[in-house]
């Protein structure tokens, strides 16, 4: 058990580090390319919807094969 929640610890430490890294910062800085469609502080999302809609489909697996065997156990 502890080491599988290590385990799921890493991968989200993953998944949100690249979020995380990637964000914009103060667009007044010095050297930064500056985006006039995005406003300060806003760093877009479109590139994690793929992995919004992985982890939400292997959630929902994950949900229904726990209901199915809670069905067939009682």
């Amino acid at each position: 058990m502890k080491n599988s929640l290590l385990k799921w610890y890493m991968l989200v430490f993953i998944l949100a580090s690249n979020f995380v890294v990637f964000a914009q910062g103060d667009p007044t800085q010095e050297g930064l390319p500056t985006d006039p469609e995005l406003e300060a502080g806003d760093s877009p999302i479109n590139g994690k919807l793929i992995w919004l809609a992985i982890v939400g489909i292997a959630f929902a697996y994950a949900y229904y094969v726990k209901l199915q065997k809670d069905k067939n156990a009682a």
